[in-house]
């Protein structure tokens, strides 16, 4: 492990090995008995004792051993001397299985068990981990320990930061050391003891230390771990903002309702089709949180639509917090073209509730507002967008210009973030720090770290800089170009940050981002009735990002590109026309948050490879894997819908059972068989055409 050959092993080692793992069958035979039947004899107890001693990984063991320590302690009528008897014996064991493991996870974890019961002493518990830590300073299983033992001996962080500096003084290298001090220098920060009052002075002095470690020994990567965490507590806010919303501050809505589509001047931008009898309220917060409601959010307007907003949570896993929240906007009972428009009001922030998953409430009130118009309806519907077959041919796209009566209506791309009452505090103490730490490793590109290092500080700088277009971002692709030549081993994960400062490349500037949209064309609808295409197709985009700056998209382009994984797509709420073909989809796990995409009546999955591996690999690729969320729900008596089984297509079920989709392609697919492609006509009962086909 960690770089080391593996040698041979001799012909009386493994003799040895055949010796030792037969008494270790006996013994375990022995033992599982015992533990079935419950035995809890002095002599059970001492050959469960043997067997933790040559294999202490056998949490069966640790587990039973702590089933008899309940009966002991039943049976010792809480006498304190019987109790202290019994714990400190289980705490001789777990010093045995450590002699032979030191990094026995149940072994650790049995003794925390041990101490927890309020009843051992702590004083040696230091001792044995001085002994411990001085075999292997990097044991990280000793060092979570000491944090525990600590907590339990209300040490002093000041105390336990100078004990770590010793470590990190006799040999930097020093992984298990470094982490330890992030811990400390964080809480030390957040409860501002003094010398840790303020974050720009606490950063700059480690800054300096970590510093010393890089340039002695540029390819030891202890001390850069530690540098990259500097870093991101350098540009990352503590409480959460909202980043931006949909609609964005200062934006006019043209609402149109279904198949009424003439929207003469309105923006295409900013249309959208009101076919539900709701708007989505959008927010898009800069890390995940909770507590999004009707109490720490208010909505105004002309008339009253507050008690009618339900806001949801758009989750991607099982956790509680999420960076995205919609609402939905209800509007009166009246004849669309009798209404005119309504400025809408949002703020948030101004009482207590919203609170990130890192425990930090939502402390700087935003406000946004937009105005709302509904377009007159015509006397008869047409037949529109979404009615007939979409084709992602190139001639059926051009190249958008806005005329002069859209200019203005253009406005809201460039002004999507949102602007708090109570700006964050000066960041010209980060830009200093990024700037000097540029100048400093711009001496280091000799080595790979160097450059991913130096890749990211420039990254943070453009992220910290007020102008729209990232200054930097051509030298950072530069760089991330060269690791992918120099480390082919880790290139997958160069092209993915490659792929994100790109896509950031992209959407940040204007006419940047005006270049890569198109109107959509055909031969039966007016081209002003249909929204505005955003093509990201051959880009050669191994992943996604910059959601923030897309939740206006309704109609998205991701073909030709190489792509294994949408995870955050879901925040594009609006999204009704998305064609990821030619891709590299493995599965329908990996589209997962397609799920979250209610609007979606369109989608291409074409030539993937969906159903050419017999493992997913996918569920381990992706954060949200399926078998974790959308699994959850399975409800094992539903294995055939409509005459179908669902036995081997499960996971597309349950991706595609809850969307609306009108068209879909997925030949070019291993699973595309006749089988598959009835189960799709089967379970998307408002399909209208599969594959190119028209269904009856």
């Amino acid at each position: 492990m960690h770089g080391r050959p593996r040698k041979a092993p001799k012909p009386e080692d493994l003799a040895a090995s055949a010796a030792k793992a037969e008494k270790l069958r006996i013994l375990q035979s022995q033992f599982l008995l015992n533990h079935h039947q419950k035995i809890f004899t002095k002599e059970a107890l001492e050959l469960s004792s043997k067997l933790l001693e040559i294999n202490p990984e056998c949490y069966t063991a640790w587990n039973y051993r702590k089933l008899a320590v309940q009966h002991s302690l039943l049976e010792s009528n809480l006498d304190p001397d019987s109790v202290n008897s019994i714990l400190d014996q289980e705490l001789r064991v777990v010093e045995n299985a450590l002699r032979q493991n030191f990094k026995s996870y149940g072994a650790w974890y049995h003794r925390k068990w041990v101490l927890n019961k309020g009843h051992s002493s702590t004083e040696n518990e230091l001792r044995l981990l001085d002994k411990l830590q001085n075999v292997d300073p990097r044991n990280f299983h000793a060092w979570n320990y000491r944090r525990f033992v600590a907590a339990l001996l209300n040490r002093s962080d000041e105390d336990e930061l100078n004990h770590t500096q010793d470590f990190i003084d006799k040999n930097f290298s020093n992984y298990s050391a470094w982490h330890n001090r992030s811990v400390l220098v964080s809480n030390l920060m957040k409860k501002k003891v003094q010398a840790f009052s303020r974050k720009d002075e606490v950063l700059i002095r480690e800054y300096e230390l970590v510093r010393e470690a890089v340039f002695t020994d540029e390819d030891d990567q202890s001390g850069w771990f530690y540098h990259r965490w500097l870093l991101d507590q350098t540009v990352k806010a503590e409480s959460p903002l909202l980043a931006s919303s949909w609609p964005a501050h200062g934006s006019e809505i043209t609402l149109s309702g279904d198949r009424y589509l003439d929207l003469g001047s309105s923006s295409p931008f900013n249309t959208y089709q009101f076919d539900s009898g709701s708007l989505p309220l959008i927010l898009y917060f800069n890390q995940a949180v909770e507590g999004v409601n009707t109490s720490t959010v208010t909505v105004s307007s002309g008339f009253n639509v507050t008690k009618d907003v339900i806001w949801k949570p758009i989750l991607s896993n099982n956790s509680k917090t999420t960076q995205v929240w919609v609402g939905q906007l209800k509007f009166p009972e009246v004849e669309l073209d009798s209404l005119g428009g309504y400025t809408m009001e949002v703020t948030l922030g101004h009482s207590q509730g919203i609170i990130s998953s890192s425990g930090f409430h939502y402390s700087h009130p935003s406000h946004f507002s937009f105005t709302v118009h509904v377009q007159p309806a015509k006397t008869e519907p047409v037949e529109g967008l979404g009615s007939e077959k979409i084709s992602w041919r190139d001639e059926n796209f051009h190249i958008y210009e806005p005329d002069s009566l859209e200019s203005n209506s253009v406005l809201p791309l460039d002004h999507l973030s949102i602007k708090n009452e109570r700006e964050p505090t000066d960041s010209s103490w980060q830009a200093k720090i990024i700037d000097e730490e540029i100048s400093n490793f711009r001496e280091l590109l000799d080595c790979k770290i160097g450059k991913l290092t130096l890749a990211r500080l420039l990254t943070a700088r453009d992220a910290l800089m007020s102008s729209e277009k990232p200054v930097h971002s051509e030298e950072v692709l530069r760089l991330y170009s060269e690791l992918m030549k120099l480390d082919p081993p880790h290139s997958r994960f160069y092209k993915d940050e490659h792929s994100l400062v790109l896509l950031e490349k992209v959407i940040s500037g204007r006419e940047s981002l005006l270049s890569y949209c198109f109107r959509y064309r055909n031969l039966t609808s007016s081209s002003s009735s249909n929204p505005i295409c955003l093509r990201l197709n051959g880009l050669s985009l191994s992943r996604l990002g910059s959601f923030e700056k897309l939740l206006w998209v309704q109609m998205l382009d991701l073909s030709h590109n190489e792509l294994q994984s949408i995870e955050g797509l879901e925040a594009m709420q609006l999204l009704s026309h998305l064609n990821l073909s030619k891709n590299k989809f493995g599965s329908f796990t990996s589209l997962e948050p397609l799920r979250h995409l209610k609007s979606m009546k369109v989608l291409d999955l074409s030539y993937n490879e969906i159903g050419s591996h017999s493992i997913d690999t996918t569920r381990y690729l992706c954060s949200s894997p399926l078998c974790h969320s959308v699994g959850s729900e399975w409800d094992g008596s539903e294995t055939v819908t409509d005459g179908v089984s669902l036995v081997s297509y499960w996971e597309a079920f349950f991706i595609l059972r809850g969307l609306k989709l009108t068209q879909i392609d997925i030949a070019g697919n291993a699973i595309a068989d006749e089988k598959f492609t009835a189960f799709l006509a089967k379970v998307l009962p408002a399909l209208k055409w599969l594959d190119g086909v028209q269904l009856n």
